[in-house]
């Protein structure tokens, strides 16, 4: 070799250049590195390397994610709730005679307290008007066409686009190494199967919700279809959680991410079994770019989780410090 050779060599090696940094760029670039980044880059690096003794095969790679708080944004309020409140003021405009009849009156009318009183009944009352005495096919109508038109109320971005950013690099990349990643959240299993794959490449038989009862009919013109009900069949949330997962994935996953005390049971249930595991929060602390909430609050209320979290050494992701950037560039 010559001496320029050795000396190109030389630089290659003390700028970090070698052949795999070369070739790898960085697959989380809105991360910031710091610890939660770099748990994430070590755990996915051992579980995938072959021989390693860490290694879990490709069809073990299973990793659950809760969505409102997780995967996107839950504040003011959770935004299916927010369909279902939109949708009573487009059957209001239709029906004008509902105006006065509860729970629709509430709603028109902003008032949380009659929609909340005798137990929340108002507020069943507006989900069941909203979710079902359909067919599942008209229903996914209904929340694309939402979706597709309706503005956050603070942020006045789509719905879509109050995705995270950094999640969407994560999901990408623990695909790219042989992931199969899910949603498992608290949400209609219908509502997000509208919108999953698009947002975050996740099809929709790698969701699992929360469902009511569907019932098989012949349609008016004798074709086939599912009509929607207003009974509740399962509350994925909570202890729900490693139920559901058991239930519709079938595999413990190795990798669990959440944000709330709703998704402690799943957290927990991931990081009890055997082999390499990581449980990850979001903690939302940037009032700035997002919000800043926590134990107080109403929605997303993290308090149980977070403490857990700490003493077991989960990864905790705090929102301002980690990510470079919340949501997509526009």
């Amino acid at each position: 070799m010559s001496k320029l050779s050795s000396a190109l060599l030389a630089v290659v090696l003390a700028c970090g250049l070698g052949s795999s940094a070369f070739a790898q760029s960085d697959p989380l670039p809105s991360w910031n590195d710091g610890k939660a980044k770099q748990a994430i880059l070590d755990f996915v690096g051992k579980v995938t390397r072959d021989g390693g003794p860490d290694f879990v095969p490709p069809e073990q790679r299973i990793a659950t994610f809760d969505n409102d708080g997780t995967l996107w944004a839950e504040q003011p309020v959770y935004f299916q709730l927010q369909f279902a409140l939109d949708e009573v003021k487009r059957l209001a405009a239709e029906k004008p005679e509902l105006k006065d009849k509860e729970p629709y009156r509430s709603v028109l009318a902003r008032d949380v307290r009659g929609l909340a009183a005798n137990g929340g009944k108002g507020l069943q009352q507006v989900m069941a008007a909203t979710h079902a005495g359909m067919t599942t096919d008209a229903f996914a109508a209904q929340v694309r066409n939402w979706l597709d038109t309706a503005r956050h109320p603070t942020k006045q971005r789509p719905y879509t686009e109050m995705v995270y950013q950094p999640q969407i690099e994560l999901l990408a990349y623990l695909r790219s190494q042989g992931f199969k990643t899910f949603i498992v959240s608290g949400g209609g299993v219908e509502f997000m199967r509208t919108f999953a794959e698009k947002a975050y490449g996740i099809p929709p038989e790698q969701v699992v919700g929360s469902s009511g009862s569907v019932t098989f009919r012949l349609g008016a013109d004798g074709k086939p279809e599912l009509l929607k009900t207003a009974k509740v069949e399962f509350v994925d949330d909570g202890p729900g959680k490693p139920v559901g997962i058991n239930r519709f994935i079938g595999r413990r996953p190795i990798l669990a991410f959440g944000n709330s005390d709703g998704d402690l049971q799943m957290l927990q249930y991931a990081a009890a079994g055997s082999g390499a595991r990581l449980a990850l929060i979001v903690h939302h602390t940037d009032a700035e770019r997002e919000w800043a909430y926590d134990r107080q609050s109403p929605i997303g209320k993290l308090d149980k989780a977070l403490d857990e979290g700490k003493t077991r050494g989960w990864i905790i992701v705090d929102m301002k410090t980690d990510w470079k950037t919340v949501f997509p560039t526009r």
